[in-house]
């Protein structure tokens, strides 16, 4: 911008293009904030629009009227003051209260973009709906549980999930990696099946999740445990072995957002099981939710701890509360008859009441014991170091020398490390294409290894990885990348494309055909499936990945690194993101500084769900 346009600027402009220019706000919430100008808005109302835009872009379902001005930069903090948030009062025209649509809405102490507001009215309105207890007899779920699970443990956490599963048109099971949740799952749709069909019922269930390959990876494991499960051939035939994404399930339209399923148009199952519940963000659960049939069970599950969505809200938080387990007296006699479980343990004593409404407290289920990280992995204990946000016991548990977790400090020699393990990490890979190795065998061999980035940009970014393991696997000999694309690039998309069947986070693989012809091979319901590269949507490489794309993911090895300094995105829930995606070795590329300011970051999200949940009813606009 030059001088002369600079000086017919007025004092508004001149601020929120300094804040554009400093990268704190977007050019799409300088529109906002012009097209309320625009509407007839005066300046503390445009200011408000812009604020409301930019915490939606950082996540937030609405901003707060009583932000602390420490949350902000100063040229932000300074905006806000001059707005005077608290002091804005609806009028009905550009800011009302919800009663009649409105660009802007205040309630409950925040102000919201209409639409925002709206989903999270819908999505509370529709958990509400489905969080009542439905009748089953203590008998038959007494004898049900004992003949799937073992009840060596006390508490079992498995059976109880199970038992609130099948007494509640909504439950939620969360947990963390290896503590059982789809074999609780499997069990509990057995159940389900065994229940439904004694009633003269062959009800229908899908599996879904928020990406192609949670889907796959939930589809797989519900595969393998149904085979183990001591039921009869009818009822392990019912469970299905197919998962698809959650924009598959409700039908994509290409060129919108809107679905082929809503509310006039049902999705047609009787029970909808959706796993990484944590990926799931605001936005879409209200159209699942409005797309469910009226008397369709819903189960979620999740991993509370991890990292909430990439778009705004954060549903799977919201919805576990505080976490504890504080059932109502007739959910606490129930678990007590079924499962055995001691009553201070269910909530009904040695705990304060919870405030509000418990019918969503009954419909929660938290899995507690892990199962696959045994007492000498060091994948658990730093996970669990991290989760609990003990800085001590995570120094502790990385100098204990356990063979499965390393960290190397973040310089340049730890670089030129990271460098090399990546090389090592995809060399069989790209060894299996060049002995002939067919597309799903070679998908299957890139999956093994995974480099994982906080950021997108800079030398220890997607951006900057990618480009240098390339080069790195070039000068290897194990790729040829003299042109854009070669044998074995792989890609993630990153725009969904409903006509070809791709959706954001799928991964392809550059292979050749039948014929020669270069084709990228995509993993769908377990079989590759070729695109031509000159048809796919908006994609990049993907050596290496962001930690919150690899959400709904688990690699046998990953080579996770922090940047150099620490920045605002590095938190404690993505630090744990990442290493719970490692099934056998992690290995950590960070100063030690730099983890400890992550650890200690805590997610904050703004919204109203978790009030609108757990207060009264009244609370929320059906």
């Amino acid at each position: 911008m030059n001088p002369q346009q600079a000086s017919v600027l007025s004092p508004l402009d001149t601020l929120l293009n300094r804040a554009l220019e400093k990268r704190e706000l977007r050019p799409l919430d300088l529109q906002f904030a012009r097209f309320i100008g625009q509407q007839g808005g005066d300046e503390r109302l445009q200011l408000a629009a812009a604020l409301v835009s930019e915490a939606l872009g950082e996540g937030h379902s609405c901003l707060p009227l009583e932000r602390p001005l420490e949350h902000w930069s100063p040229l932000l903090a300074s905006l806000c003051r001059r707005a005077g948030l608290s002091e804005l009062q609806p009028d009905q025209l550009l800011l009302g209260d919800g009663s009649v649509p409105t660009p802007l809405v205040r309630a409950n102490g925040a102000l919201y973009l209409y639409r925002y507001w709206q989903y999270e009215q819908q999505v509370a309105a529709g958990l509400r709906l489905r969080a009542r207890a439905e009748p089953v007899d203590g008998q038959w779920l007494r004898a049900a549980l004992d003949r799937l699970f073992s009840g060596d443990e006390s508490p079992d956490w498995q059976r109880v999930a199970a038992a609130v599963a099948l007494s509640h048109r909504l439950a939620v099971i969360s947990g963390g990696p290896g503590t059982g949740k789809t074999t609780t799952v499997v069990k509990m749709l057995a159940l389900w099946l065994e229940h439904a069909l004694g009633q003269g019922r062959q009800p229908l269930i899908r599996l879904a999740a928020p990406t192609g390959k949670a889907a796959a990876r939930l589809a797989e494991s519900i595969a393998n445990a149904r085979d183990k499960l001591p039921v009869t051939e009818q009822i392990r035939q019912l469970i299905p072995e197919e998962a698809s994404t959650l924009h598959r399930l409700l039908g994509s339209l290409p060129g919108t957002r809107r679905f082929r399923h809503h509310r006039d148009n049902p999705l047609h199952l009787d029970l909808l099981v959706v796993d990484e519940a944590s990926m799931v963000d605001l936005p879409l659960m209200a159209r699942l939710l409005d797309a469910l049939p009226a008397d369709a069970q819903l189960l979620l599950i999740g991993d509370r701890d991890q990292l909430a969505s990439v778009e705004a809200g954060g549903v799977l938080g919201d919805i576990c509360g505080s976490g504890v387990p504080r059932y109502s007296p007739a959910l606490a006699q129930l678990l007590a008859d079924s499962c055995d479980l001691p009553g201070q343990v269910a909530g009904t004593a040695d705990l304060p009441e919870p405030d509000g409404d418990r019918t969503i407290a009954d419909c929660l289920a938290l899995l507690h014991k892990s199962y696959r990280f045994h007492a000498q992995s060091g994948i658990g204990h730093l996970a669990r170091a991290v989760n609990d946000g003990d800085l001590s016991r995570l120094q502790q548990v990385l100098q204990e020398g356990y063979a499965d977790i390393e960290l190397t400090p973040a310089d340049d020699s730890g670089y030129r490390k990271l460098i090399g393990q990546a090389v090592n990490g995809y060399r069989d890979y790209l060894l299996a294409i060049g002995e002939g190795a067919g597309p799903e065998q070679v998908l299957r061999l890139f999956g093994q290894c995974q480099l994982l980035c906080a950021l997108r940009e800079g030398p220890f970014g997607v951006a900057g990885l990618n480009e240098a393991v390339e080069q790195a696997l070039s000068r290897a000999g194990l790729i040829r990348s003299d042109s854009l694309w070669y044998v074995g690039r792989p890609v993630m998309i990153s725009r969904n494309e409903p006509a070809l069947n791709l959706f954001n986070g799928d991964i392809g693989i550059a292979l050749p055909d039948a014929d020669g012809a270069l084709r990228v091979w995509f993993d769908q319901q377990g079989e590759p499936r070729p695109v031509l590269p000159s048809r796919l949507p908006e994609h990049q490489t993907v050596y290496a990945m962001t930690i919150h794309k690899s959400q709904g993911s688990e690699f046998d090895r990953v080579l996770m690194v922090l940047p150099s300094d620490d920045t605002p995105v590095l938190t404690r829930e993505l630090v744990y993101t990442g290493i719970t995606r490692a099934k056998q070795r992690c290995e950590l590329y960070s100063n030690a500084e730099v983890l400890a300011a992550g650890v200690r970051r805590r997610t904050q999200r703004s919204g109203g769900l978790h009030q609108l949940l757990w207060s009264e009813p009244s609370a929320v606009v059906e």
